[in-house]
């Protein structure tokens, strides 16, 4: 579809919206800025966008008017696509786009993107590594914290685009066709939003929706969705499937086994990697390697440039992020394990007895299978935040009592240092998403770090 001269209604208006506000803009649509937040002020909106902005804000209410009107909306990521509103749009038949949608219409070059319940930030920030030195020209985006509306007009047919995409983008393509992605694993999140597991699933797979032949995409096959669902596209030879394993030998994929990440391929293996040259630990982190190293294998980047960056390698803020030692007690950050699968992979990778600091705004996740992981490494339980009852509820019915409530983040620090002794770690992994009290994960990290080191 060609946007210009057409009215575009933009649902939301956070960072994406302005991304998405802008490049319409750029190809002359004609622009409506939307919000459902009536108590927003106008004038702070149009201050993000470019000076002289030709673009209509209305927020509240939308009327039969503006709708009539209307000959595509491009929805923010935060928009759920079964509001009332937006299914009113639909039976209008009026196209509903995501960002990413416009910004794959827009943009030019490859695209590399991932999905997956976790590890799609650190995977997305190593690719975009591997990839940076490689190729000359490299833009990573997505929920990783560029809007891919924001560069879409600075590439071209030579960029790689490395995008993280969350299931909310991944309800709204239409004709995004990556030409590597990756699902790096499917747990129970955002039911929320997506109502049943059955749906989040399918939306999560969608992300090979227009791959072909010529594509490849990369799978967890330790994930039984995943492995079912790569087993399903290789019989309809719908797209090329490269597995990875953290627990088996593979004839053919890459998997880890005693310590070394291995390349398997016609009936031969070659050594990637030894986790000890990595600077990220986990499980959790060398699947996020081998998720990587496969795309960028696939993307046809030579095994020694992978293997150089992957060595160099830092990880990402927020998630198992090292603060400081204070009297002895360690504290790490690891904000970004919104949901009990992330927190999960937290605990698991301390290796001292761990105060740990949970709860949040509550996406309707249940927490026996995280409490069940303390085994044994969690002296205390420090819980913030909107499901703070309910996850010590559960604690206590799995037979965890040494639970501490805190009325915020900073009164949970200094519960922490009180109850700390040497030698003791102190971890923020929530389990839960930050919106019950912070604008974000990232604010609820850094804020975290500010208590710690004023301790």
């Amino acid at each position: 579809m060609d946007v210009k001269g057409k009215y575009v209604l933009v649902f939301g208006a956070g960072k994406s919206g302005i991304g998405a506000a802008g490049l319409l803009l750029h190809e002359q649509a004609k622009v409506i800025l939307y919000d459902g937040n009536a108590k927003q002020d106008p004038e702070e909106i149009r201050r993000k966008l470019n000076a002289g902005a030709d673009v209509e804000i209305i927020l509240g209410e939308l009327s039969d008017e503006v709708l009539d009107r209307l000959e595509l909306v491009v929805l923010s990521p935060g928009v759920p696509a079964d509001l009332p509103v937006v299914l009113k749009m639909k039976e209008k038949e009026i196209p509903v786009w995501g960002e990413v949608e416009l910004a794959y219409r827009v943009g030019k070059g490859e695209v590399l993107a991932i999905t997956g319940t976790n590890g799609k930030t650190t995977t997305t920030s190593l690719l975009g590594e591997i990839m940076k030195a490689y190729r000359e020209d490299v833009q990573v985006v997505g929920n990783i914290g560029t809007a891919y509306t924001s560069v879409a007009l600075d590439t071209t047919e030579d960029t790689v685009t490395v995008a993280e995409i969350s299931s909310f983008q991944l309800e709204t393509i239409e004709k995004f066709h990556p030409k590597a992605s990756a699902i790096t694993n499917i747990t129970e999140d955002h039911l929320n939003r997506h109502h049943t597991m059955e749906e989040y699933i399918r939306v999560k797979e969608r992300i090979t929706e227009n791959q072909t032949m010529e594509d490849v995409c990369v799978l967890n096959y330790e994930d039984e969705v995943l492995r079912a669902f790569g087993e399903k596209l290789i019989a309809e030879q719908k797209v090329q499937v490269l597995f990875f394993s953290s627990l088996r030998a593979l004839q053919d994929g890459i998997y880890c086994q005693d310590g070394t990440i291995w390349l398997a391929e016609n009936g031969e293996r070659e050594p990637i990697v030894h986790t000890d040259e990595l600077k990220i630990l986990g499980q959790h982190n060398y699947e996020n390697v081998m998720t990587a190293v496969g795309m960028a294998y696939c993307a046809g980047v030579p095994m020694d440039v992978i293997r150089k960056a992957v060595c160099a390698f830092q990880g990402v803020e927020h998630r198992i992020e090292y603060v400081c030692e204070k009297n002895g007690v360690v504290y790490y950050n690891d904000s970004k394990g919104t949901n009990p699968d992330a927190a999960i992979k937290g605990i698991q990778a301390m290796n001292r007895p761990t105060l740990l600091i949970g709860g949040g705004f509550d996406k309707q996740s249940t927490y026996e299978s995280w409490i069940r992981a303390f085994d044994g490494k969690v002296k205390y339980l420090v819980l913030i935040g909107e499901t703070r009852e309910k996850i010590a509820e559960t604690a206590r019915r799995e037979g965890f009592h040494e639970i501490l409530m805190a009325e915020n983040l900073e009164e949970a620090v200094k519960i922490c240092a009180d109850k700390a002794e040497p030698g003791d770690a102190v971890l923020l992994s929530p389990a839960c998403a930050s919106w019950d009290q912070f604008d974000s994960y990232e604010q609820r990290g850094d804020l975290f770090k500010e208590y710690v080191r004023a301790l």
